[in-house]
Order: C-alpha cells, then structure tokens, then sequence
C-alpha cells in the first residue's frame, strides 16, 4: 500500500495518517511498537523530545528495510527549552537521538513562554536542512491570533486534541486562510468508552462493515486532519491502518460532526493547564 499525502503550505508532503508514540516506554517497548507500525505501513512516526523515546524510535527506522526519505519524522521542542538558543540545542538533541540528519516535521510541542526566539531558531534549522518542516501543537483560536497572526509566523501544521468531541471549529476558523494542516492527537479520544459506542458511529461502522475506529479515523481525514493513532498491538495497528478502501456519505459526515461538544479534554487556553504542565514534566532535553 502506497501512503497518501496531503500538501502542507511549505510545499512538503505529509502522510494523511500517523503513528504516534506518546506513552510508549523507551528501551524496548517504543522500538518494537514503531518497527511493527512501519511493517504495518505506517510512514508518518510522531514522537518528541518530551517521550524520551526519540533514540527508540530513529533506531526502529533505521533497522527497517525503508529508506529513510520514505519515513516521516515529526518531534517536538519541550516547554523548558523555549528560546532562542535553548531550542538550538534541542534540535541538536533531537537529531542525535533520532540518528538522522534531518527532522521533517518539527513543532513547538505546547505554546507558552519565549515563542518568538523558539520559532526564531527553528527558522534557521529550516534553512539549513536540519528541519524540512515546522509548525505548533496545541495552538487555540486566541493563541493563534496572538502568536500567529500578530507576529508572521507560517505554521505548517497545527498538532491538537481532535476527535468527534473536540472538533476544533474556533482554531480552524482562525486557520482558514493560513494553508496550516490540523493534525490530530487522541484521534480516538483515548479510547473513551462513550465516544466509541455513540450510536451514530455503531451504526455508521455497520453501515460500512467497519470498526468503530475505522469509521473515526475516516471521519478525521476527510475532515482535511491528519490523524494520529497508537497501539501497541500489531494487528490493532493494521486494523487503524485499514481506512483507504470506503468513504462516508455526506449523511455520515454530519451525523459525526454534531457528535462536537465544543471544548478539548485539557484547555490550553485555561493558566491551570500550564502550571500542570511545567510541574509535571521540568527536565530539558539537549
């Protein structure tokens, strides 16, 4: 199976689906998961520096038959290296531990503290082959018109929480004329019990003789997003992977998007978030 792609605003291709890493434990558990996702098919592998399983995850690709141009390689910049030169050397963590010469995608992993001297440094790694690509993660409709709008910046991809309950419609609104991709993270609400057996979903996946997963997965890429799916589970991962053979009906569409209840699991916009997050996670990563 070749991947498809979508065309983000810088001109580089982007697979439409994912594997994401988040949770997945380095020294063995990350690299075995990534190695089966790519036999799988996976070609996008979405990782950060955040994850400590960066050395996991270049080591996978590398021990693959593929090539290292057919593999997409997102990662991330952590809160606690925001900043001109801290991102800088970053960057250089990230690519010794992924053991590769570039990165394709690189985010600002959460928007708050120096995004101005981060976004600065990521620039010139651009420019200077060490990125292909870069873009945020969990920007908001006000963080967008703060950061993007009122400062220049061209993200290529937006990475939020999106599923069927957190559809994000103010940050796309706000993303409409930019050309950004929203990908999502949680694609299938972390397995949330409620939201895979809403009804309207059960019986859109009988209507197609699908799984529920399938059916949302489906939902999010026609949706334009480029979803991120994990499991550790190989046949599960070919399963996520088993959604380029059908297309929901305009019916199905909407059925899904009045399934939004408007506000992601964690606001980023909300100070609370912020303070959890840089309690929570305060080491840096060069």
């Amino acid at each position: 199976m070749t991947m498809e792609t979508i065309l983000l605003n810088d001109g580089v291709r982007i697979p439409v689906l994912g594997f994401g890493t988040y949770r997945l434990l380095p020294n063995g558990p990350a690299y075995e998961a990534v190695s089966a996702a790519l036999t799988a098919g996976y070609r996008l592998i979405d990782t950060a520096a955040m994850y400590m399983n960066e050395e996991d995850v270049g080591r996978a690709i590398r021990d693959s038959s593929i090539r290292r141009e057919q593999v997409f390689v997102t990662s991330k910049v952590w809160l606690h290296d925001m900043g001109y030169a801290q991102t800088g050397m970053a960057i250089e963590g990230s690519l010794r531990r992924l053991g590769t010469d570039y990165i394709d995608l690189y985010l600002i992993h959460q928007p708050y503290g120096d995004i101005e001297g981060t976004w600065k440094a990521m620039q010139e790694a651009r420019d200077v082959g060490k990125i292909r690509s870069i873009g945020v993660s969990n920007m908001t409709a006000k963080m967008w018109r703060e950061y993007v709008l009122q400062s220049g910046m061209a993200p290529s991809v937006n990475q939020v929480e999106f599923n069927p309950y957190s559809q994000q419609k103010s940050v796309r609104q706000e993303m409409a004329t930019s050309g950004c991709t929203l990908s999502a993270w949680a694609s299938l609400a972390r397995a949330d019990k409620q939201m895979l057996s809403e009804p309207a979903i059960v019986g859109i996946a009988r209507k197609h003789l699908k799984t529920v997963a399938q059916v949302v997965i489906r939902f999010i890429i026609q949706e334009g997003v480029v979803p991120l799916v994990k499991s550790a589970d190989a046949n599960r991962m070919r399963e996520n992977l088993d959604v380029f053979d059908f297309k929901l009906d305009d019916d199905d569409m909407l059925a899904i998007r009045a399934l939004d209840k408007g506000h992601p699991v964690r606001d980023p916009d909300d100070p609370a978030t912020y303070e959890y997050l840089m309690s929570r996670h305060s080491c840096k990563f060069f």
